[in-house]
């Protein structure tokens, strides 16, 4: 099969976005719709869950711009959006405190409050055009103080604003993204999450007027965030931003065929099916022949073009196609596109700078290069997320996996991990504790298997998939290296 130029696809490939993580609107050229999104984002779905950098900070700041919705809109008319859909936001990665209030407000709110009163109090503001008496109100406590006291005009500000809305024959979506940032510990966060979900549950009663809520995966416990009458109706609805192997490489191809030299990728993709659709306003965006992502053979055919065939001299060493994306998989085989497009992109560079002289535009052992900065990137995210799951895994480095658990906590009790976890707890020094550190090194260890670090061979054996593994320095007979 006839490839793309080998510079050219490797400069494409240098130049894939590195993602909206920070809560910046994404171009249009970069955002790409898998399946499964598509009732993700439908206003009708106020729950949408997914590991960190599956696309929920994305799809928060994508919905908010009119070209976005539009171009979705075009795209699956299922999603119930358009341009005139009123978007606007009820707490996110970026502060905005005439907006909603900051996690610190938020803390001071929710201790005189229930967590449910300050969110209708947000969703209210939000709603209130600018004549109305709330409108006035020059700080959180006293809009709050507002809807807690005054149940009814609230309410008849949202049934004004639904019949607004409804005659329009458009949604008014109320994003919720970032709530990890809204509290220091688990309690509040959960009380928080819980107070958002009951609100979407009551705007589910209107017609036109929603609210969306992002979640981590591992925000959703059931038990401390869903026990009110009739949660099950959200839970039920919720929708998990997946990314089979297929809508990886959809999204890779996507990005490749309208970035720069882009035009080799359409020669290079292009179908009977896929003419570009000219969005009026929008750049030209070329719509990716669904054969390209539906079909794993026509995907593993190109994307081998362009990596050649094998990871090494001879097929024993597995394939790029898959080799790719089952070394960046947690314990429950999620790979995040983030990691995904850095891998690919780390490995061009690298390729680039070291073997520009390969007949193709990724040399295996490059590959291999992009997976360990992969990892760095996830390790990043989760010390991040978790400042705890780095203080646990630090002291395993130089450790070859997979091993007995006894010899992980030989390490964390000669390196006294819990003893310094249990202090920074009391202190209330530490972002999100492990939830069952008083269950002792078991606990621990069940917390890193929920989080998809830890898994739990049918032997007992401590297995660490390669995402995290290499990121943290620990070692696995015949897998790729560990960064140093």
């Amino acid at each position: 099969m006839t490839g793309p130029d080998v510079e050219k696809a490797r400069q494409a490939l240098a130049d894939l976005p590195e993602g909206t993580s920070h809560g910046e609107a994404p171009p249009p050229a970069h955002v790409y719709l898998p399946r499964s999104h598509v009732r993700a984002i439908d206003p009708n779905n106020p729950l949408v869950t997914g590991m960190r950098g599956a696309g929920k900070t994305f799809w928060w700041s994508a919905l908010q711009e009119p070209d976005v919705r539009r171009w979705i809109a075009s795209r699956d008319r299922r999603s119930k959006l358009n341009e005139n859909t009123g978007v606007r936001t009820g707490f996110g990665v970026t502060p905005a405190p005439d907006e909603y209030p900051s996690k610190d407000a938020l803390r001071n709110l929710m201790r005189g409050v229930e967590p449910r009163i300050v969110w209708r109090t947000v969703q209210a503001w939000q709603l209130a055009p600018g004549d109305h008496p709330l409108r006035k109100e020059d700080s959180w406590a006293k809009r709050t103080h507002y809807v807690d006291s005054r149940p009814e005009p609230v309410d008849r500000l949202f049934q004004q604003r639904d019949d607004e809305f409804d005659r329009k024959g458009i949604y008014s979506l109320i994003l919720f993204d970032a709530l990890d940032r809204c509290a220091d510990d688990w309690r509040n966060m959960y009380r928080a999450i819980r107070g958002l979900l009951q609100t979407a549950l009551e705007m589910r009663s209107y017609k036109r007027l929603r609210v969306k809520v992002f979640l981590r995966s591992d925000q959703v416990n059931e038990t401390e965030i869903a026990d009110f009458p009739d949660s099950s109706k959200i839970l039920a609805s919720a929708v998990e931003l997946s990314w089979p192997r297929s809508e990886l490489y959809g999204l890779l191809w996507h990005n490749l065929a309208n970035g720069k030299n882009g035009e080799i990728f359409r020669a290079f993709l292009r179908d009977d099916d896929s003419a570009p659709k000219n969005l009026d306003s929008q750049p030209r965006l070329f719509d990716v022949p669904r054969r390209s992502i539906f079909s794993e053979e026509f995907q593993r055919e190109k994307f081998h073009v362009i990596s050649g065939p094998w990871m090494g001299k001879d097929r024993r060493r597995g394939f790029p196609y898959t080799w790719v994306p089952n070394h960046l998989a947690d314990t429950e085989g999620r790979v995040s596109p983030r990691s995904f497009l850095a891998a690919l992109r780390t490995a061009a560079e690298e390729t680039a700078s070291n073997r520009s002289e390969h007949k193709y535009a990724l040399h295996y052992d490059s590959i291999k290069r992009g997976v360990q900065e992969a990892s760095k990137i996830r390790v990043s995210e989760l010390r991040e997320d978790y400042p705890w799951v780095d203080r646990a895994m630090r002291p395993l480095e130089g450790m070859v996996v997979p091993c007995v658990f006894r010899e992980i906590e030989d390490r964390w009790q000669s390196n006294g991990v819990l003893d310094r976890l249990a202090e920074e707890m009391e202190k209330k020094a530490v972002k999100l504790p492990p939830r069952r550190i008083e269950q002792g090194t078991e606990g621990v260890r069940e917390d890193l298997e929920f989080l998809g670090v830890f898994m739990r061979m049918r032997d007992e054996r401590v297995n660490i998939p390669d995402v995290f593994r290499v990121g943290y320095g620990l070692g696995r007979r015949g897998g790729v290296r560990p960064v140093r």
